[in-house]
Protein backbone atom coordinates (compact mmCIF):
# COMPACT_ATOMS: atom_id res chain seq x y z
CA UNK A 1 0.00 0.00 0.00
CA UNK A 2 1.61 3.63 -0.81
CA UNK A 3 -0.05 6.19 1.09
CA UNK A 4 0.57 10.33 1.86
CA UNK A 5 2.70 10.69 4.50
CA UNK A 6 1.80 12.91 7.98
CA UNK A 7 3.39 14.82 9.76
CA UNK A 8 3.34 12.16 12.65
CA UNK A 9 6.03 10.00 10.43
CA UNK A 10 8.30 12.55 9.51
CA UNK A 11 11.00 10.92 12.07
CA UNK A 12 11.03 7.46 9.78
CA UNK A 13 10.64 9.56 6.69
CA UNK A 14 13.79 11.33 7.24
CA UNK A 15 15.48 7.57 8.25
CA UNK A 16 14.64 6.28 5.16
CA UNK A 17 15.24 9.49 2.98
CA UNK A 18 18.80 9.21 1.10
CA UNK A 19 19.56 12.85 0.47
CA UNK A 20 18.95 16.02 1.99
CA UNK A 21 16.28 16.87 -0.89
CA UNK A 22 14.09 14.34 0.28
CA UNK A 23 14.26 15.27 4.11
CA UNK A 24 10.97 16.65 5.24
CA UNK A 25 12.55 19.98 6.06
CA UNK A 26 13.76 20.48 2.84
CA UNK A 27 9.95 19.59 1.63
CA UNK A 28 8.84 21.92 4.21
CA UNK A 29 11.48 24.93 2.42
CA UNK A 30 9.55 24.12 -0.98
CA UNK A 31 6.07 24.66 0.25
CA UNK A 32 7.10 27.95 1.48
CA UNK A 33 8.18 29.10 -1.74
CA UNK A 34 4.95 28.26 -3.15
CA UNK A 35 6.02 24.82 -4.63
CA UNK A 36 3.44 21.99 -4.10
CA UNK A 37 4.75 18.84 -2.44
CA UNK A 38 3.63 15.60 -2.35
CA UNK A 39 5.14 12.66 0.28
CA UNK A 40 4.71 8.90 -0.47
CA UNK A 41 5.34 6.67 1.81
CA UNK A 42 5.25 2.36 1.18
CA UNK A 43 3.76 0.07 3.80
CA UNK A 44 4.54 -3.74 3.88
CA UNK A 45 2.99 -4.93 6.68
CA UNK A 46 2.58 -1.92 9.30
CA UNK A 47 6.48 -1.08 8.02
CA UNK A 48 6.96 2.04 5.98
CA UNK A 49 10.62 0.80 3.36
CA UNK A 50 10.11 3.32 0.74
CA UNK A 51 9.41 6.88 0.63
CA UNK A 52 9.52 9.75 -2.01
CA UNK A 53 9.09 13.13 -1.93
CA UNK A 54 7.65 14.75 -5.53
CA UNK A 55 7.69 18.48 -6.22
CA UNK A 56 5.35 20.10 -8.72
CA UNK A 57 5.83 22.68 -11.08
CA UNK A 58 3.91 24.99 -12.91
CA UNK A 59 4.52 25.85 -16.68
CA UNK A 60 3.96 29.67 -16.46
CA UNK A 61 1.23 30.28 -18.92
CA UNK A 62 -0.64 27.27 -19.28
CA UNK A 63 -2.67 24.56 -17.25
CA UNK A 64 0.17 21.87 -17.06
CA UNK A 65 2.70 21.17 -14.41
CA UNK A 66 6.20 19.15 -14.06
CA UNK A 67 7.26 16.88 -11.21
CA UNK A 68 10.50 16.69 -9.89
CA UNK A 69 11.61 13.45 -7.42
CA UNK A 70 15.34 14.42 -7.23
CA UNK A 71 18.02 12.44 -5.38
CA UNK A 72 15.97 9.37 -4.18
CA UNK A 73 15.94 5.08 -4.67
CA UNK A 74 14.62 4.24 -7.76
CA UNK A 75 11.02 4.06 -7.40
CA UNK A 76 9.65 0.66 -7.13
CA UNK A 77 6.79 -0.16 -10.05
CA UNK A 78 4.72 -0.01 -7.12
CA UNK A 79 5.40 3.59 -6.42
CA UNK A 80 5.56 4.09 -10.13
CA UNK A 81 2.50 3.34 -10.32
CA UNK A 82 1.32 5.73 -7.51
CA UNK A 83 3.85 8.72 -9.34
CA UNK A 84 1.28 8.16 -12.53
CA UNK A 85 -1.47 8.40 -10.79
CA UNK A 86 -0.55 11.55 -9.14
CA UNK A 87 0.39 12.86 -12.48
CA UNK A 88 -2.59 12.25 -14.23
CA UNK A 89 -4.84 13.59 -11.47
CA UNK A 90 -2.31 17.07 -11.62
CA UNK A 91 -2.20 17.58 -14.92
CA UNK A 92 1.78 16.46 -15.05
CA UNK A 93 3.27 16.72 -18.57
CA UNK A 94 6.04 14.08 -16.85
CA UNK A 95 8.06 13.32 -13.16
CA UNK A 96 11.44 13.89 -13.66
CA UNK A 97 13.49 11.22 -11.56
CA UNK A 98 16.95 11.74 -10.84
CA UNK A 99 18.08 8.63 -8.78
CA UNK A 100 20.81 8.71 -6.19
CA UNK A 101 22.06 5.30 -7.29
CA UNK A 102 25.71 4.63 -9.30
CA UNK A 103 25.85 3.45 -12.16
CA UNK A 104 26.06 -0.11 -12.60
CA UNK A 105 23.24 -0.55 -10.01
CA UNK A 106 19.87 0.17 -12.55
CA UNK A 107 16.88 -2.22 -11.68
CA UNK A 108 13.96 -3.23 -13.91
CA UNK A 109 11.45 -0.56 -13.11
CA UNK A 110 13.71 1.70 -14.96
CA UNK A 111 11.35 0.09 -17.87
CA UNK A 112 8.90 2.36 -17.12
CA UNK A 113 11.24 5.14 -17.57
CA UNK A 114 13.06 6.91 -20.62
CA UNK A 115 16.10 8.61 -20.59
CA UNK A 116 15.73 12.76 -19.80
CA UNK A 117 17.20 15.07 -22.34
CA UNK A 118 17.15 17.93 -20.47
CA UNK A 119 18.55 16.25 -17.08
CA UNK A 120 18.79 18.87 -14.03
CA UNK A 121 21.03 17.63 -11.70
CA UNK A 122 24.56 16.95 -13.16
CA UNK A 123 25.38 13.18 -13.39
CA UNK A 124 28.93 13.14 -11.66
CA UNK A 125 30.15 13.98 -8.26
CA UNK A 126 33.15 13.93 -6.21
CA UNK A 127 32.70 12.11 -2.98
CA UNK A 128 35.56 11.71 -0.06
CA UNK A 129 36.08 8.87 2.50
CA UNK A 130 36.53 10.88 5.37
CA UNK A 131 36.94 7.82 8.05
CA UNK A 132 40.82 8.08 7.80
CA UNK A 133 42.96 10.29 10.13
CA UNK A 134 44.01 13.93 9.01
CA UNK A 135 47.11 12.45 8.65
CA UNK A 136 45.55 10.11 5.86
CA UNK A 137 43.30 12.68 4.15
CA UNK A 138 46.16 15.14 3.74
CA UNK A 139 48.43 12.59 2.26
CA UNK A 140 45.68 11.71 -0.32
CA UNK A 141 45.08 15.48 -1.34
CA UNK A 142 47.16 17.25 -4.57
CA UNK A 143 50.40 18.88 -3.43
CA UNK A 144 49.71 22.15 -4.22
CA UNK A 145 46.10 21.68 -2.51
CA UNK A 146 47.79 20.87 0.85
CA UNK A 147 50.47 23.64 0.27
CA UNK A 148 47.61 26.31 -0.05
CA UNK A 149 45.78 24.99 3.40
CA UNK A 150 49.55 25.58 4.94
CA UNK A 151 49.39 29.31 3.55
CA UNK A 152 45.91 29.99 4.71
CA UNK A 153 46.92 28.90 8.07
CA UNK A 154 50.16 30.09 7.92
CA UNK A 155 48.69 33.71 6.92
CA UNK A 156 46.31 33.54 9.84
CA UNK A 157 43.49 32.53 8.20
CA UNK A 158 40.23 30.70 10.55
CA UNK A 159 37.24 29.27 10.02
CA UNK A 160 34.46 28.52 12.25
CA UNK A 161 31.14 28.03 12.62
CA UNK A 162 28.86 30.83 12.91
CA UNK A 163 24.81 29.96 12.71
CA UNK A 164 23.76 33.98 13.64
CA UNK A 165 21.92 35.88 11.50
CA UNK A 166 24.69 38.38 11.28
CA UNK A 167 27.13 35.71 9.43
CA UNK A 168 23.97 34.36 7.46
CA UNK A 169 23.70 38.25 6.18
CA UNK A 170 26.97 37.82 5.44
CA UNK A 171 26.61 35.34 3.50
CA UNK A 172 24.10 36.93 1.54
CA UNK A 173 26.23 40.14 0.92
CA UNK A 174 29.29 37.69 -0.49
CA UNK A 175 26.66 35.53 -2.58
CA UNK A 176 25.81 38.68 -4.40
CA UNK A 177 29.34 39.47 -4.93
CA UNK A 178 30.64 36.23 -5.94
CA UNK A 179 28.00 35.82 -8.63
CA UNK A 180 28.87 39.26 -9.73
CA UNK A 181 32.71 38.55 -10.29
CA UNK A 182 31.74 34.57 -11.57
CA UNK A 183 29.22 35.48 -13.44
CA UNK A 184 26.60 32.39 -12.43
CA UNK A 185 23.27 31.77 -11.77
CA UNK A 186 22.28 31.61 -8.03
CA UNK A 187 18.89 31.41 -6.22
CA UNK A 188 17.69 34.83 -5.25
CA UNK A 189 18.19 36.35 -1.12
CA UNK A 190 14.47 35.23 -0.32
CA UNK A 191 15.41 31.51 -1.85
CA UNK A 192 18.37 31.34 0.48
CA UNK A 193 16.82 32.93 3.67
CA UNK A 194 13.54 30.16 3.92
CA UNK A 195 15.96 27.30 3.46
CA UNK A 196 18.09 28.85 5.99
CA UNK A 197 15.25 29.35 8.62
CA UNK A 198 13.77 25.89 7.78
CA UNK A 199 16.94 23.66 7.63
CA UNK A 200 18.93 25.35 10.36
CA UNK A 201 16.93 24.66 13.22
CA UNK A 202 16.78 20.93 12.17
CA UNK A 203 20.47 20.95 12.51
CA UNK A 204 20.83 20.07 8.99
CA UNK A 205 22.02 23.21 7.48
CA UNK A 206 25.47 24.79 9.24
CA UNK A 207 27.00 28.20 8.08
CA UNK A 208 31.60 27.88 8.16
CA UNK A 209 32.90 31.03 7.50
CA UNK A 210 36.53 31.71 7.01
CA UNK A 211 37.68 35.07 8.49
CA UNK A 212 40.95 37.42 8.61
CA UNK A 213 42.07 40.03 10.31
CA UNK A 214 44.60 42.21 8.30
CA UNK A 215 47.26 43.85 10.63
CA UNK A 216 46.02 47.26 10.26
CA UNK A 217 42.47 46.50 10.47
CA UNK A 218 38.97 44.69 11.55
CA UNK A 219 38.63 41.06 10.87
CA UNK A 220 37.12 40.83 7.92
CA UNK A 221 34.70 37.43 6.35
CA UNK A 222 36.63 35.99 3.33
CA UNK A 223 34.51 32.97 2.49
CA UNK A 224 31.47 31.64 3.53
CA UNK A 225 29.90 28.45 3.14
CA UNK A 226 26.28 26.75 3.81
CA UNK A 227 27.10 22.93 4.53
CA UNK A 228 24.28 19.51 5.18
CA UNK A 229 24.65 17.38 7.85
CA UNK A 230 22.49 14.44 6.41
CA UNK A 231 22.13 11.06 7.83
CA UNK A 232 25.99 10.56 7.88
CA UNK A 233 27.32 12.43 5.22
CA UNK A 234 27.54 16.20 5.03
CA UNK A 235 27.45 18.25 1.76
CA UNK A 236 28.67 21.19 -0.36
CA UNK A 237 25.78 22.81 -1.61
CA UNK A 238 26.14 26.53 -1.27
CA UNK A 239 29.62 29.09 -0.73
CA UNK A 240 30.62 32.34 -1.37
CA UNK A 241 33.79 34.12 -1.10
CA UNK A 242 35.29 37.85 -0.98
CA UNK A 243 36.99 39.41 -4.19
CA UNK A 244 39.78 40.98 -1.50
CA UNK A 245 42.85 39.05 0.02
CA UNK A 246 42.09 35.74 -2.17
CA UNK A 247 46.24 35.08 -2.32
CA UNK A 248 45.56 33.69 1.25
CA UNK A 249 43.71 30.67 -0.24
CA UNK A 250 40.91 30.85 2.54
CA UNK A 251 38.74 28.47 0.08
CA UNK A 252 41.16 26.34 0.53
CA UNK A 253 41.72 26.13 3.99
CA UNK A 254 37.38 26.01 4.63
CA UNK A 255 37.50 22.63 2.33
CA UNK A 256 39.58 21.15 4.66
CA UNK A 257 37.78 22.01 7.70
CA UNK A 258 35.05 21.31 6.51
CA UNK A 259 36.31 17.85 6.13
CA UNK A 260 37.16 18.30 10.12
CA UNK A 261 33.55 19.79 10.67
CA UNK A 262 32.01 16.51 9.06
CA UNK A 263 34.20 14.24 11.18
CA UNK A 264 34.01 15.54 14.74
CA UNK A 265 29.71 15.30 13.64
CA UNK A 266 30.07 11.96 13.02
CA UNK A 267 29.84 12.22 8.93
CA UNK A 268 31.63 9.25 7.25
CA UNK A 269 31.51 10.50 3.68
CA UNK A 270 31.80 14.34 2.45
CA UNK A 271 29.61 14.93 -0.87
CA UNK A 272 31.01 17.44 -2.64
CA UNK A 273 27.75 18.01 -4.64
CA UNK A 274 28.27 17.76 -8.36
CA UNK A 275 31.35 17.62 -10.49
CA UNK A 276 32.15 17.39 -14.77
CA UNK A 277 32.95 14.04 -16.16
CA UNK A 278 36.06 12.14 -15.90
CA UNK A 279 37.53 14.19 -19.09
CA UNK A 280 36.86 18.16 -18.13
CA UNK A 281 37.89 20.41 -20.91
CA UNK A 282 39.57 23.64 -19.49
CA UNK A 283 36.88 25.72 -21.65
CA UNK A 284 33.91 24.80 -19.30
CA UNK A 285 33.33 27.74 -17.00
CA UNK A 286 33.31 25.33 -14.22
CA UNK A 287 36.34 23.70 -14.96
CA UNK A 288 38.40 25.55 -12.00
CA UNK A 289 35.52 24.44 -9.53
CA UNK A 290 36.44 21.04 -10.37
CA UNK A 291 39.79 20.84 -10.11
CA UNK A 292 39.38 22.73 -6.59
CA UNK A 293 37.75 20.11 -5.78
CA UNK A 294 39.31 17.20 -7.17
CA UNK A 295 42.60 18.63 -5.34
CA UNK A 296 41.31 17.18 -1.87
CA UNK A 297 41.97 13.40 -3.31
CA UNK A 298 37.78 12.41 -3.57
CA UNK A 299 36.47 9.55 -5.81
CA UNK A 300 34.60 10.82 -8.90
CA UNK A 301 31.07 8.89 -9.06
CA UNK A 302 28.85 8.56 -11.87
CA UNK A 303 25.04 7.77 -11.41
CA UNK A 304 22.90 6.56 -13.18
CA UNK A 305 21.28 9.57 -14.38
CA UNK A 306 17.89 11.48 -15.26
CA UNK A 307 14.94 9.87 -16.45
CA UNK A 308 10.98 10.94 -17.15
CA UNK A 309 8.01 8.99 -16.07
CA UNK A 310 5.72 10.27 -19.13
CA UNK A 311 2.50 10.79 -17.90
CA UNK A 312 1.19 12.70 -21.16
CA UNK A 313 3.02 11.47 -24.43
CA UNK A 314 1.72 14.21 -27.04
CA UNK A 315 2.26 17.28 -24.48
CA UNK A 316 5.94 15.49 -23.53
CA UNK A 317 7.01 15.40 -27.21
CA UNK A 318 5.77 19.33 -27.46
CA UNK A 319 7.56 20.32 -24.49
CA UNK A 320 11.10 19.10 -25.60
CA UNK A 321 10.58 20.25 -29.26
CA UNK A 322 10.15 23.74 -27.33
CA UNK A 323 12.96 23.52 -25.06
CA UNK A 324 15.23 22.79 -27.34
CA UNK A 325 14.75 25.35 -29.50
CA UNK A 326 14.57 27.49 -26.64
CA UNK A 327 18.08 26.25 -25.59
CA UNK A 328 19.47 26.95 -28.98
CA UNK A 329 18.38 30.16 -28.91
CA UNK A 330 19.96 30.77 -25.89
CA UNK A 331 23.41 29.61 -27.17
CA UNK A 332 23.61 31.51 -30.34
CA UNK A 333 22.68 34.84 -28.71
CA UNK A 334 24.67 34.59 -25.61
Amino acid sequence: MIRIVKKDDKEIFNRLATHPLQSWEWGEFRLKTGIEVIRLGRIVGRKMIETAQLTLHQIPFTSYQIGYLPKNNIPSEEMINKLKELGEANNLIFIKIEPKIQKGHETESLKNLVRSPHPLFTKYTFQLDITPNEEQLLGKMHSKTRYNIHLAQKKGVKVYEDNTQESFEEYLRLLEETVTRQKFYAHDKNYHRLMWETLKPAKIAHLLTAKYKPENGDEVTLVSWIVFLFNGIIYYPYGASANSFRQLMPSNLMMWEAIRFGQRHGAKLFDMWGALGPDPKPSDPWYGFHKFKEGYGPELVEFIGSFDLVINPAVYRLYNLVHGIRELYLKLTR
